[in-house]
This record gives C-alpha cells, sequence and structure tokens, in this order.
C-alpha cells in the first residue's frame, strides 16, 4: 500500500472513530411495498393476456390499497377481481365498465376514488386498440378519428380528471401528488412498428406526456409514457396464433436484440415502477420496453453493403 493509500485509510478510520459518520443517503421512497396505502385506476383492464390484468396484480402485490380495473368489455373484469382477491385479500378492488374516451365516465371513476379513500394517486390510461391493419390510403376518416379517440383522448382525459385530484391531500395523503402513466408504443417512437393511425396516436401520447408534465409544474403530479415493442396480449394476439399455426413462433420478435417478444408482465413492471415513489424524479418520459428494437435499426447481418 503507497503512503497516500495508507494516509486515506488512517483518515477514514479516525473519522469514523471519533464518530464523524459520513452523512446518510437521501432516501426518496421508503422499504417495504412499493405503492403502500396507494388508490390506482387503471383502464384496458379486461383482456386474459392484457398488460391492464398484469398491472393490477402488481400493484396490488405491491401494497395498494385500492385498485380500480376499468375497461369497456367486462367480461373478464369480475374474474380478474376474485383472481387478485383470493391472492390479495386486503387490497379493495373495483371493477368499472365503461369507455376510456367517455368524458363522463372517466370523471366518474376518479370521482369516486376521491369519495371513497381521499386520494388517486395513479391513474395507469392502457385503454388501446389497434384500427385497421390497411395502408394509409385505405383507411377511412372516420376509422383514423376512432383509432385516435380510443389510443389518445383516453388519456387526454385520464389526466385531465386524474392530476388536480392527484393535487388533493387528506389524512393519509399529507402531500399532494401522483403518477400519470399513457400507454403508448414503440410504434410511436420509431416508424414501421404500426399501422399509419395506431402510430400517430401513440406519438401523441408521448408529446401529451412531455406536454402536460410541464403544464402540471410544481404540482408534483409526474406524467410519462410507457412504449411498449412486441408484447404477446389480446390485441396482438392474432400475430401470434399464426405464428404457431405456421411454426415459426421463433421468429416472432427476432428484429430486437433481445430476439423475442415480450410478456405483458414485464410493461407491468414498469409501470408499477412509473406509479411508485421509487421513480419520483422520472417526468415527462417515454420508456420504451421493446427489447431494444428502438435503439437501432433493423439490418440482415452480413449484408450491410
Amino acid at each position: 500500500m503507497s503512503d497516500s493509500a495508507a494516509r486515506r485509510l488512517k483518515a477514514v478510520g479516525d473519522q469514523l472513530a471519533a464518530g464523524n459518520a459520513i452523512p446518510p443517503v437521501t432516501r426518496v421512497a421508503a422499504s417495504g411495498p412499493r405503492v403502500a396505502g396507494k388508490v390506482v385506476i387503471i383502464t384496458g383492464a379486461n383482456s386474459i393476456l392484457g398488460i391492464g390484468r398484469a398491472s393490477a396484480q402488481q400493484f396490488a402485490e405491491n401494497g395498494a390499497k385500492a385498485v380500480y380495473i376499468c375497461d369497456f368489455d367486462a367480461s373478464n373484469l369480475e374474474a380478474h377481481k376474485r383472481e387478485i382477491n383470493a391472492l390479495w385479500p386486503q387490497v379493495d378492488i373495483h371493477v368499472r365498465q365503461f369507455d376510456a374516451a367517455d368524458e363522463k365516465a372517466v370523471k366518474a371513476v376518479v370521482d369516486d376514488a376521491i369519495a371513497r379513500y381521499g386520494r388517486l394517486d395513479v391513474f395507469f390510461a392502457n385503454a388501446g386498440t389497434v384500427g385497421p391493419h390497411a395502408l394509409f390510403g385505405d383507411i377511412s376518416a372516420d376509422d383514423f378519428m376512432n383509432v385516435f379517440r380510443v389510443n389518445t383522448l383516453s388519456v387526454f382525459l385520464a389526466a385531465k380528471y386524474a392530476a388536480p385530484a392527484m393535487q388533493k391531500t387528506s389524512a393519509t395523503k399529507p402531500t399532494a401528488g401522483g403518477s400519470i402513466i399513457g400507454t403508448a408504443s414503440v410504434a410511436g417512437l420509431r416508424s414501421n412498428a404500426g399501422s399509419t393511425p395506431y402510430s400517430a396516436s401513440k406519438a401523441a401520447v408521448v408529446s401529451m406526456a412531455q406536454t402536460i408534465s410541464y403544464q402540471l409544474a410544481g404540482t408534483g403530479v409526474r406524467v410519462n409514457a410507457v412504449c411498449p415493442g412486441l408484447i404477446e396480449t389480446g390485441m396482438t394476439a392474432m400475430v401470434f396464433d399464426a405464428a404457431r399455426a405456421r411454426g415459426t413462433q421463433g421468429k416472432i420478435g427476432q428484429l430486437n436484440p433481445l430476439k423475442r417478444p415480450g410478456h405483458a408482465d414485464e410493461i407491468a413492471r414498469v409501470a408499477l415502477f412509473l406509479g411508485s415513489d421509487e421513480s419520483s424524479y422520472v417526468n415527462g418520459q417515454a420508456w420504451a420496453v421493446d427489447g431494444g428494437l428502438s435503439a437501432g435499426h433493423p439490418y440482415v447481418p452480413g449484408r450491410l453493403g
């Protein structure tokens, strides 16, 4: 050991021996359950394979006080509720059937959370539709606007009503704040990952997360977008089913560096992080969860020239 290293080691030892301990790390989130006591609303939660269902389970498992599972199609919501109640009986699960682009309905579910619990902490605006699989010239104006209604207007309404609710304080929530998460897509970040209306609607979700986060400056309310790549969900089931029928399922996701598709739970865990205090300095961001697809340009190995 050099003389200088020995002197530094002795200085540290003398400091600790004298009781002059170094200051502790500033911690922004408590240890234990990651969303303890929080009230959460999730839209697009009906699908058996969906990101909404997986996210509801993540929030419940990690200590949420209440989780609202919402969808236009309610065929599986009661089953999801029974499943979560069996696994985490301490969590209040509320089933709501409504159109996530219906302004009165969105306001009503937010108002219900405030009336019941005096707080709202997380709104995961996850409702979405793929829309028509066609070239842009073959898509009608009505079909184009319907994709925007479901994918983009729903996120706007979630932010419009969740943001002021999240600023309310109560005995259980002394500090204003919360997390609004919109489901965008890798198609909203890069071209050739979706149809024109789908891609444009998801790019708009990214833009809203950025813009609204600035308009909520100083409120403690954060807005972010999660951008999944190819995930096996109810909306993409036809792709996976067709590949399995052909015996080519191993080729799905081969354009990304991980060379596989994603799972709904992998998106749900990012949503959990964005909804927790652990992400307290993450705001106005578009988080790509796509196996690395958006990190580069696809190419055929050996054919760069």
